[in-house]
């Protein structure tokens, strides 16, 4: 399949997901790509997973980024014994941005192309959903639907997408957790037939594009920092839920980037933390929690890692995604040096150590933290090493989560103009119940009925 196929498929015909049929090796190029500004070093990276000409790739990069608040669009700044990459100066405030901006020009140039129509179906934990609306809001050809757990996101989160009122966007509350709102996305996907009657794409991070677009920062941050510091290699900790931004990681990693560790930080949904320590992959209870993004079972980018995990047998892997269906586990086995991977270490980061973690960058270094990035930091900084700095992922502006970082810190710092604003604003939005019929009847309700 094309990429750009690819792209406007979303998931695959047979429920997977897809990858490059090859991961290039760019060593060579790494001494020049560090000396490229952001938006330029996006091009270099993504050039060879795509069918754009360069010229087309290089329009769409720049005007996908024209939107962000920073020149550096993700800069990098030393806080304590860290680094910190800032993926929030787009136009939502969270790392999101960075992939929806770009995936939302990729989807209104291939419309254009072939004049057809694309009826988006997404479900967040609270920061796919703004991001991905505010990439495709307005645009014609395009509607969007976006289902969150109802009660399960922050208010400003909340806000971010249900005051959008263009006539193209859907905004969701399901009476669910986040698992359920990608259980149904995943139904209706699974439905050929429906599907391609209502020609549905997707935002969320099953999208491979959204992916490619994120391994760019990693490149950037991890380049600069070696630059700047001497370093032959870095360390990288990265809050996560969904996997998704972990393993674009992977990949900057496979392609040649000198990442000598990534460090996985979950919260007290810790299933990926468990399967880098133990090998299980076991299913649990959702907890809700003050970094809700990470308020995850189900994490759906892990079977791109799995597929390569198992020596990529895609046999292998369908019959390992099968009983993980049916019994909600699945085990591998370690490495001849028991380790699951040694890429990868693992840990969490509870409520009490997150807003700890808050506390102490805020009193210490004047710098805010959301509780998100937190978690990636209270973990990352229990795997420091000489010589390999470590870089975190700031994955969301702290005005996003408010109420938590004044919990933390005991007072009132977290803010930002373009959420202040947002008090009082007129909202849309429809409470549907955690069921895939009920998604489906108001997806056909609004795009002209089922056939």
């Amino acid at each position: 399949m094309s990429f750009s196929d690819a792209v406007m498929a979303g998931l695959a015909r047979d429920g997977g997901l897809f990858l490059p049929q090859r991961i290039p090796d760019v060593r060579d190029r790494l001494a020049d790509w560090a000396k490229l500004p952001y938006a330029e070093l996006a091009v270099a990276v993504m050039q060879p997973f795509v069918d754009l000409a360069p010229e087309v790739l290089r329009d769409l990069v720049q005007r996908s980024y024209k939107t962000f608040a920073h020149p550096e669009i993700t800069p990098v700044v030393k806080v304590n014994d860290v680094h910190i990459v800032e993926l929030f100066h787009g136009p939502t405030l969270a790392f999101k941005d960075v992939a929806l901006q770009f995936l939302g020009n990729l989807f209104a140039h291939f419309l254009q192309q072939n004049g057809g129509e694309l009826n988006l179906v997404g479900a967040t934990s609270g920061d796919t959903g703004s991001a991905a609306i505010h990439g495709v809001r307005g645009r014609e050809r395009i509607r969007i639907f976006v289902m969150h757990p109802r009660g399960r996101v922050s208010r400003s989160q909340e806000l971010q997408m249900t005051s959008v009122l263009d006539a193209n966007v859907h905004n969701l509350a399901i009476d669910g957790t986040f698992d359920d709102c990608q259980g149904i996305l995943k139904e209706l996907f699974n439905d050929l037939a429906w599907r391609d009657r209502q020609r549905l794409g997707s935002v969320n991070s099953i999208n491979w594009a959204r992916v490619l677009a994120q391994v760019v920062y990693f490149f950037y941050a991890g380049l600069k920092v070696m630059r700047e510091t001497g370093a032959k290699g870095v360390r990288f900790a990265v809050p996560t839920g969904n996997f998704g931004d972990i393993f674009a990681g992977w990949i900057a990693q496979r392609m040649g980037l000198p990442i000598r560790k990534l460090v996985l930080a979950t919260n007290e949904n810790d299933i990926l933390a468990r399967f880098f320590e133990s090998g299980e992959y076991r299913k649990g209870t959702v907890q809700a929690t003050i970094s809700p993004s990470m308020d995850i079972q189900v994490a759906s980018n892990f079977e791109r890692y799995l597929y390569y995990r198992v020596g990529e047998d895609a046999a292998r892997l369908r019959g390992m995604m099968g009983d993980f269906a049916r019994s909600g586990a699945l085990k591998v086995a370690p490495g001849l040096d028991g380790a699951i991977d040694p890429l990868f270490a693992a840990g969490r980061g509870n409520t009490a150590a997150t807003q700890a973690t808050i506390r102490e960058f805020y009193r210490e270094a004047n710098y805010l933290l959301d509780p998100h990035t937190a978690v990636g930091v209270h973990v990352g900084r229990q795997h420091l090493e000489k010589d390999e700095p470590m870089v975190c992922l700031a994955t969301a502006h702290p005005a996003k989560f408010g109420d938590a970082i004044r919990e933390a810190v005991g007072v009132d710092v977290a803010h930002h103009p373009s959420l202040d604003a947002l008090a009082g604003a007129k909202t849309r939005v429809t409470a549907l119940p955690a069921d895939a019929a009920a998604v489906r009847a108001y997806v056909e309700r609004h795009t002209g009925g089922a056939s």
